[in-house]
């Protein structure tokens, strides 16, 4: 039997599905156009190319993971299962009151995403358990038995389950889950004191809805490319990237799917932490623009900023609000739709609009040839002059320039009197504004300034647009890694397998039952490491453990760390330290004489990972020349230049040059405006810098 040596990292975007292979130092990728229709075929499609190139079998592979959006865009775009929800009677409604206030107090136009579950596929039974566990109601078995049969005759094909309290007293919860299992035996079945059990309602509902939305449809996925992959000779372990950073089996992703939520970005997030801490940078900012979307990450002393929450498919500019809530640990980043697919066109007042819907990989970008009729950002991209039509996505995808600018023409440029590249200028020019404001904006609402961070740019599309959208935020240096076109996969091979548990505890510090909570966090470390030990044949696990605590009677709290040991009665003291000292520092003040709450309790547990490779800062050594050119549009200059034409395989560790340039690799391509120079790191990341320009000012 031959030794498995090598990891297949798959990431499965809108446009594109990237595959990385690892085999001890050799690395091979690819980027293929994802099969929407059949996202599986893509993959093994991809797995079988990079196996052939490196002359590699599927019996040598010891691991593959994976991460898609599947559960992301069939959210967005209501692809979902047919879903009921049960719930306690008088809360019908708490998809649809929500928080019971406007995100956009003045805006009378402002809408939010409707419920997954119609108001005609949502139920109510009696029943009611009290905060403190005693039963006020008991279930009515008989009104879930009804309930059943009206879900029956409406063709149901998932029910999530959601009582008052439930989060800490499950038992009804159960009962009536038991009950539509056994009337509904092929229909999925999600309890919300499983999937969130935490306080809150609307989020522990909106949760437990949209897990139940879209099991189905990934519990068939994963289903089929694990029967898939067997079929090709595959033995390994195949995990799933989660949207917290960590890996998870795919039992775990059949269960939980609502937690792949945003996988694939934050396998980016990964990978770039895992550089920033290499080459010493403090304060790393990750721009990951693909095909359909472009997302950004703050990352501070090797930490991506996390959250308890995230809001799915926000149908209202984008504005907070406007989409679901979901409960689920996940990577803060933010997330518009701004990539190479994605469609311009002039709105009402004749302005250039960019996205946010994109044209996928199907028909894709006019360019492609596919079919396509409306302009993207990719055609502008290819009429500026920054991509190779004959080198594109690895040369599989040919690309028609004059298609593209035949389009942009049509569209913007006969509309607005533009000419020659002038459309496609006008369209690059949009998306990189609109990337520079959600920049922004995701930096002042975390009290953190956006010129203090080093970008790091990867995705297919990222490192064409890296260095003007840095001129734009005031920033003088971007990193492009090694094998950037595929950079969040490479993330996935690097992320630890990891789970959380959170549980809602509401008590007040200083009347803490320290036996009580010693056996729950006990418990749930007992079920983390339980979930990652099967997972994995490491022995050394990595445990954290926090609190969520407020001042009582205030809505909103703060992440402190536990001790990794038992509470003690001098643990509780330094909690409130520990607490106080955060709240000073964000709030300006503390509160000695508030009683301090503890709300919800989280275990974290994941494997050690290897430690990143350290990389000193790049050194000029030799200045490069070509004698190849290419007109390409450089924004800083206003105007074409003639830039010189690089293969990354060209350069060497040292290697520097002068913009304007352009470097181009089998996934991406960067370009090195004027003003900037480039030079090659030794561990083969490309470093942009930015010189003075002439009396410019800090941000353009």
């Amino acid at each position: 039997m031959v030794k498995p040596t090598c990891r297949i990292a798959v990431d499965i975007g809108g446009t594109f599905t990237d595959v990385v292979l690892w085999c001890g130092t050799r690395q091979t990728t690819l980027k293929i156009l994802t099969t929407a229709d059949a996202p599986e075929r893509g993959v093994i499609d991809g797995v079988r190319q990079v196996l052939d190139e490196a002359g590699r079998s599927a019996a040598e592979v010891q691991l593959l993971i994976h991460g898609t959006t599947l559960a992301t865009n069939a959210l967005i775009e209501r692809k979902g299962a047919k879903t009921a929800l049960l719930t306690s009677q008088g809360f019908r409604d708490i998809l649809e009151m929500g928080y019971e206030k406007r995100f956009a107090h003045y805006d009378l136009n402002a809408t939010r995403a409707a419920p997954l579950v119609p108001r005609s596929l949502r139920f109510t039974v009696p029943e009611r358990v009290a905060a403190d566990g005693r039963t006020v109601t008991p279930l009515d078995e008989q009104a879930v038995r009804s309930a059943v049969d009206e879900m029956v005759q409406a063709g149901v094909q998932a029910v999530a389950v959601g009582f008052l309290h439930a989060f800490a007293h499950p038992a009804h919860e159960q009962a009536a889950g038991a009950v539509i299992s056994d009337r509904l035996p092929d229909a999925t079945v999600c309890l919300s004191s499983d999937v969130c059990p935490e306080m809150r309602e609307y989020e522990r509902f909106s949760t437990t809805c949209a897990n139940a939305y879209v099991r189905p449809l990934m519990s068939g996925y994963l289903s089929r490319l694990q029967a898939l992959l067997k079929g090709e000779g595959f033995e390994c372990p195949l995990y799933l990237m989660m949207s917290s950073g960590g890996l998870t089996t795919i039992d775990q992703a059949i269960r939980y799917p609502v937690r792949l939520i945003e996988s694939g970005p934050a396998g980016g997030a990964i990978m770039t932490a895992e550089l920033a801490v290499g080459r010493g940078m403090n304060k790393a900012l990750a721009f990951d623009m693909g095909g359909t979307t472009a997302k950004i990450c703050l990352i501070d002393d090797g930490e991506p900023d996390r959250s308890p929450a995230f809001e799915v498919a926000r149908v209202y500019r984008d504005m907070k609000g406007s989409g679901l809530p979901v409960r689920i640990p996940v990577i803060d980043m933010v997330e518009i739709g701004a990539g190479g697919g994605s469609i311009a066109r002039l709105d009402a007042m004749k302005r250039i609009s960019v996205g946010p819907d994109s044209a996928g990989s199907t028909p894709g970008p006019v360019a492609y040839g596919l079919g396509g009729t409306a302009p993207t950002v990719t055609d502008a991209d290819l009429v500026l002059g920054k991509l190779n039509p004959d080198r594109f996505a690895g040369g599989r995808i040919a690309l028609d320039a004059d298609s593209a600018k035949g389009s942009l023409r049509q569209v913007i440029g006969e509309p607005l009197d533009l000419s020659d590249h002038w459309p496609a200028a006008g369209v690059s020019e949009i998306v990189e504004e609109n990337m520079a404001n959600a920049a922004r904006v995701h930096a002042v609402e975390r009290g953190k300034t956006v010129s203090d961070y080093t970008m790091v740019a990867f995705g297919g599309a990222a490192p064409l647009h890296a260095a003007r959208l840095a001129e734009k935020l005031g920033m003088h240096r971007v990193v492009v890694p090694p094998g950037a076109g595929v950079g969040s996969a490479i993330g996935f091979l690097q992320a630890p397998v990891a789970f959380q548990v959170v549980r809602s505890l509401r008590l007040v510090l200083d009347g803490v039952d320290l036996e009580a909570l010693n056996a729950m966090l006990a418990q749930m470390s007992d079920e983390v490491s339980g979930v990652v030990a099967a997972a994995t044949d490491d022995e050394e696990l990595l445990e954290h453990r926090q609190v969520e605590l407020r001042y009582l009677g205030q809505g909103h709290e703060l992440a402190i760390p536990l001790p990794a040991h038992a509470l003690d009665p001098s643990s509780l003291n330094d909690l409130r330290a520990s607490f106080e000292a955060v709240y000073q520092r964000v709030y300006g003040l503390i509160m000695s004489d508030s009683p301090v709450e503890c709300v919800s309790w989280s275990v974290t547990c994941a494997t050690r990972t290897a430690p990143a490779e350290r990389i000193d800062p790049p050194r000029r050594q030799r200045q490069v020349q070509s004698e190849r050119l290419r007109p390409i549009y450089d924004a800083g200059a206003g105007t074409m230049v003639e830039a010189v034409l690089f293969g990354l395989d060209e350069l060497a560790a040292g290697d520097w040059l002068q913009g304007p340039a352009l470097v181009e690799e089998d996934e991406t391509a960067t370009f090195i405006p004027s003003y900037w120079t480039a030079v090659l790191d030794d561990g083969q990341a490309l470093v942009l810098e930015r010189r003075p320009a002439h009396g410019r000012g800090e941000t353009l």
